[in-house]
């Protein structure tokens, strides 16, 4: 058998035919900055590790109850190598696929197709592309450019220095200490960005993107500001300089520390800032909103400000909610009860300044009080 599998694959290095053998290995010579092309049509699991040689070695096994339906291509190109896998014959698919070991010279490109399975990508630097009909992403000391997507999966992006974007039609998101501008991105599941190498990357932090349909976000970090969307779930920012844009569809937005001007807007929850850093320093304008919940806004006490709150309250709801705080406001509510706006309601408007007044400070709620602090 071992010889048998050996002549076929001396034929897939002279004319790259499509090859049965249950598990083939192949080694291939190439050099640094070329590319590696997967494009599994029977899908399957993919691990591609970046090492120090210049070879690309490929191991693949069959696997499934009508594995000797799927076949392998490999294939030494003058751009890298490619590896690929089809349905034998037009007699149907069956329980087929092919599980890909690759390792690679570490500074290579990687592009991959998969109808479906798990994707394992590590060690390696370059530009990494590519699509799973459905699996996970674990993705690990990469440096370079990602475009990686999952039709339905979980995606954990670790230990890395990238630009790009990573995506999944359903699924969690993971991001551990990375570096770069990486957006991430899921149609449903919760998005976590955690960072505890602050300071060893100085000059590659770029601002936070993440954008979920679905699911609570979570960021440790945003060194460079944070752009945070989601459709369904709560927001909580431990700490963020320059900037935080936050928005959610229904749920808490809770930002811990920002040192910088914010803008955070929820359609159901609270939403809780506390601004640092120097006052008299760059932009601290904020903009905060809720459709029903409490605002609570904490920032320096020698903070210039220009305050424009609306508290709204519907009928029934008389006395309930207030506007308190530390600063001098002026406050004034309707006479009469506004039919327009859906519930009937009044608005109690509150004005005021201090210091300068160059920071305009908007706050907007509905049936929810309005608290603001100073430190």
């Amino acid at each position: 058998m071992l010889r048998l599998a050996a002549v076929l694959l001396s034929v897939v290095t002279l004319g790259a035919p499509l090859v049965s053998a249950a598990e083939m290995e192949k080694a291939f010579p190439t050099s640094a900055g070329q590319k590696l092309e997967v494009d599994l049509k029977t899908g399957g699991p993919i691990t591609i590790v970046g090492w120090d040689k210049d070879t690309v070695s490929v191991q693949a096994t069959r696997q499934g109850r009508d594995s000797e339906k799927a076949s392998v291509e490999m294939e030494n190109r003058p751009t890298g190598v490619f590896v690929g896998s089809r349905f034998a014959g037009t007699s149907g698919h069956g329980d087929a696929s092919i599980r890909l070991e690759i390792n690679i010279p570490r500074r290579y490109d990687v592009e991959v197709q998969s109808m479906g399975g798990p994707v394992t990508i590590e060690n390696v630097e370059g530009t990494i592309r590519g699509k799973t009909m459905g699996g996970e992403l674990q993705l690990r000391r990469l440096k370079g450019m990602l475009g990686l997507t999952t039709m339905g999966g979980p995606i954990r992006l670790s230990d890395s220095d990238v630009d790009g974007s990573v995506e999944t039609m359903g699924g969690p998101v993971e991001v551990d200490n990375v570096t770069g501008n990486v957006a991430a991105k899921t149609l449903g599941g919760n998005v976590i960005r955690r960072d505890t190498r602050k300071g060893q990357t100085e000059g590659r932090e770029s601002e936070v993107q993440i954008n979920s349909m679905g699911g609570d976000i979570k960021v440790d970090d945003a060194p460079r500001g944070a752009k945070l969307r989601t459709m369904g779930g709560g927001i909580q920012v431990g700490s963020a300089k320059f900037f935080v844009e936050a928005a959610t569809m229904g749920g808490n937005v809770s930002i811990d520390d920002v040192d910088g001007w914010v803008e955070a807007s929820t359609m159901g929850g609270s939403v809780t800032v506390v601004m640092s850093g120097n006052p008299a320093k760059g932009d601290r304008h904020v903009t905060l909103s809720s459709m029903s919940g409490d605002i609570t806004l904490t920032v320096p006490s020698e903070l210039s400000m220009d305050f424009d709150i609306e508290l709204a309250f519907t009928k029934g709801n008389a006395g309930k909610y207030s506007i308190v705080s530390d600063f001098p406001v002026s406050q004034e509510t309707t006479p009469d009860w506004d039919y327009e706006g859906g519930s009937p309601r009044k608005v109690i408007h509150g004005t005021g300044a201090a210091g300068t007044g160059a920071n305009p400070v908007k706050i907007k709620t509905v049936n929810g009080n309005v608290v603001m602090k100073k430190i």
